[in-house]
């Protein structure tokens, strides 16, 4: 479900080079590779969802679905994967704690915008649904269609000024979109890890400071030159706080589960993988004419 964009994309040039035979199910509004099966329809139309109909599958992966509704729509059509259901949810089913970093058992967050997956992962555990979870923090990499790395190289490149959190020693943490890749298609070999939740990110978290180095350097930046301009996140809304990219609280996951159970751990550690966001994307298609106007509200302007 999905396939055509950043994260679907990942994993099915993955699943490709492992040997895997593919069917697509998007919308259609991108390319895909020839050498797959593409079926075009909307899995919000249940008439669509009919050209699933009759088939059978070993491995079901939906990389789009955010609500339990999603999933089960597709699995009341297709019945139960012969073998795995994985799924793309998120770090951010996790509720706000002190206690860090966040593990697979930390409380959930009945409110997030999330909330959703962490639905969708109960329901398949509930109805006995093979499956492996995959919860990311920050994704990263080329095609990255949300305003991340993008939003701090658009600040660098043009030597416009960067607004950073006065809370210098928030931590962050952002995990590769082909990592995650790897780690889903690895544990499709992987008996143990049916009906597993796994935290799957970067090994290490990083503050606001070192993530806007490491993205200069990634530009061939001199750090030194980047100006970093300091708002008091206390003082705004939670629209106005929307205007920076990342939450400004701690946001850090231990993946130690999934890096035991899969023999598995981050190829991409931050620089290597803000180059290749910059070099294989950025560059690709760079900004023309980036709109700062929305930093003014960051600082109560």
């Amino acid at each position: 479900m999905g396939g055509s964009r950043f994260v679907g994309k990942a994993l099915v040039s993955k699943l490709i080079s492992n040997g895997h035979q593919l069917t697509l199910f998007t919308r259609g509004n991108r390319r895909v590779p020839l050498d797959v099966e593409h079926l075009k329809g909307d899995r919000t139309s249940t008439n669509d969802l009919k050209l699933l109909q009759g088939r059978s599958f070993d491995v079901i992966v939906d990389s789009s679905g955010r609500s339990q509704i999603d999933t089960e729509k597709v699995l009341t059509v297709t019945g139960n994967p012969n073998l795995r259901f994985l799924y793309v949810s998120s770090a951010g089913v996790y509720a706000n704690t002190n206690y860090w970093p966040l593990t697979e058992n930390s409380e959930l967050d009945p409110a997030s915008r999330h909330k959703g997956k962490a639905e969708t992962e109960e329901w398949l555990s509930r109805e006995e649904i093979p499956f492996t979870s995959f919860r990311p923090t920050y994704i990263y990499g080329p095609g990255n269609y949300n305003p991340i790395e993008r939003w701090f190289f658009d600040r660098i490149v043009n030597k416009h000024p960067v607004p950073v959190p006065k809370e210098k020693n928030t931590i962050t943490q952002l995990g590769h979109v082909n990592d995650l890749a790897e780690a889903m298609v690895t544990s499709l070999d992987i008996d143990s890890s049916k009906n597993r939740i796994y935290n799957c990110s970067g090994k290490f978290g990083v503050t606001f400071q070192e993530l806007i180095k490491a993205a200069s350097i990634a530009c061939n930046v001199d750090p030194q030159t980047v100006e970093i301009r300091e708002f008091d996140p206390s003082s705004l809304d939670l629209n106005a706080r929307k205007a920076f990219p990342l939450r400004i609280n701690h946001f850090l996951t231990d993946i130690s589960r999934i890096e035991k159970d899969l023999n598995w751990e981050p190829k991409y550690d931050l620089k290597a993988g803000l180059h290749d966001s910059y070099v294989n994307d950025y560059l690709v298609s760079p900004t023309i004419q980036p709109d700062f106007s929305i930093d003014q509200t960051l600082f109560g302007i």
